[in-house]
């Protein structure tokens, strides 16, 4: 069964973490089909391990890793990949796919026009 990992870096701030829970939800909204799981790379829970082990625990044993990045920077690049690959050896029957991050994306320039016009 395919799940998915949507993984944000994470914030000691409290009203950080409440707006990726209500993306992520909005998502869950849209995408029932799959388990879906949020994960943070550092300061908060659940982190990336305890993303896929709960993934692991509904049965998954494909997992695409979904960026809430804009760039591909250093932990896009390096730190998620080895970190993701060092958890999945606990995990011999998962597979993995890493998605893009948000980048260039023209609905992205909607959202700062509506911002700038509002």
């Amino acid at each position: 069964m395919k799940g998915v990992l949507i993984v944000a870096h994470g914030s000691r701030v409290d009203s950080t973490i409440h707006t990726i829970n209500e993306v992520v939800n909005m998502v869950r909204t849209e995408i029932r089909d799959q388990p879906l799981e949020i994960a943070y790379m550092e300061f908060c829970q659940p982190n990336i391990a305890q993303g896929i082990e709960a993934l692991a625990k509904q049965g998954v044993d494909h997992i695409k890793v979904v960026p809430y990045f804009l760039f591909d920077g250093i932990h896009i690049r390096e730190d998620i990949p080895n970190e993701i690959h060092e958890i999945l050896k606990g995990y011999p029957h998962i597979t993995l796919e890493i998605g893009k991050t948000l980048g260039v994306d023209h609905r992205l320039a909607e959202i700062l026009i509506d911002r700038i016009n509002h």
